[in-house]
């Protein structure tokens, strides 16, 4: 019986050479010098800061900044027995979510808005992203004027509407201030977001929703059944995004209230200054810059895990 011209091929690629080591490695390295300008810019800008900021919770350290020898696991040892730390990371983890989560909401409904066409679209838009471009200092400072027991525009608008019968310093109470400091940094963080879902919304081909509507779907069912899953992306980007910047917001705290009265209202990264600046321990600060480093990285890694776990399950 004659050999099938498939059969001949077959038994010929299987009998084919294959590539060498070196040549297979060659190949694989060769979109090396392409990537080599991105891949030092990563080392020097992520991963060196990174090794030094580890580097710095070892080492003892001076007012100074003179180094004074290896310390190993000491720093950590003082930092864990703060009295202070666990109050602290447990009001940065509520101070995150409750920014985040609040933020997120408000700006899937403005994002719908901007979305929509009305006359004056354009300026509406530029007025929105008006806080994003300005300082977050310089907001957060006019916001603690407003808020002044004395002189402020909160006080006054709510005693000539007979809300308050006194002025009250809102900035005094640790409850009330975290409650104002979250609200601004909703309002700092509501532009970005807002036109990162806005951005989402523009990618959603407008036949999707032609299709829902003649298959009888309201407004209600469209948005959760369309719009929400299609976006994911946008959403998932714009929430870590404000993860890690509200987790290391510090303009925010330090200019209303700087972290007072006494602790009350710090968040890791205003601890982490006063261990630098207030107690002049540097190597100690260093150990809580460790630790920050590593429950942004937990809660991200949590976001994305649940993130896609939601889309196994769909």
């Amino acid at each position: 019986m004659l050999d099938s011209p498939t059969g001949e091929r077959g038994a010929a690629a299987s009998t084919a050479p294959r590539p060498s080591l070196l040549r297979r490695t060659g190949r694989a390295l060769a979109p090396l010098p392409w990537l080599a300008p991105s891949l030092a810019l990563i080392a020097i800008v992520v991963l060196w800061p990174v090794i030094e900021m580890v580097r710095t919770s070892l080492q003892k350290i001076s007012s100074s900044g003179v180094t004074l020898g290896y310390r190993g696991g000491g720093n950590y040892t003082d930092l864990f027995g703060e009295d202070d730390l666990v109050p602290v990371v447990l009001r940065t983890l509520l101070w995150v979510a409750g920014v985040v989560v609040v933020t997120m909401v408000l700006s899937l409904a403005l994002g719908q808005l901007l979305n929509a066409r009305f006359p004056g679209r354009r300026v509406v838009r530029w007025a929105v992203i008006v806080p994003w471009a300005a300082s977050v200092l310089m907001t957060s400072l006019i916001w603690k004027w407003m808020l002044d027991n004395y002189s402020g525009l909160v006080n006054r608008v709510l005693l000539d509407l007979h809300v308050i019968d006194e002025p009250v310093n809102w900035l005094a109470h640790p409850g009330q201030a975290m409650l104002w400091m979250m609200w601004v940094a909703v309002f700092v963080s509501l532009p970005f977001t807002s036109f990162v879902i806005l951005a989402g919304l523009q990618t959603i081909p407008a036949d999707v929703y032609e299709a829902a509507r003649v298959d009888g779907a309201g407004s209600v069912r469209t948005y959760v059944a369309i719009t929400l899953p299609l976006l994911r992306p946008a959403v998932l980007i714009a929430s870590i995004i404000n993860v890690i910047n509200v987790f290391n917001s510090f303009p925010i705290i330090w200019a209303m209230t700087g972290g007072g009265p006494g602790s009350k209202t710090d968040t890791t990264t205003t601890f982490m200054y006063k261990l630098a600046f207030y107690d002049q321990n540097v190597g100690e600060s260093g150990a809580m810059a460790v630790v920050n480093f590593a429950l942004i990285l937990v809660m991200v890694l949590l976001y994305l895990r649940a993130a896609r776990w939601r889309e196994e399950v769909r």
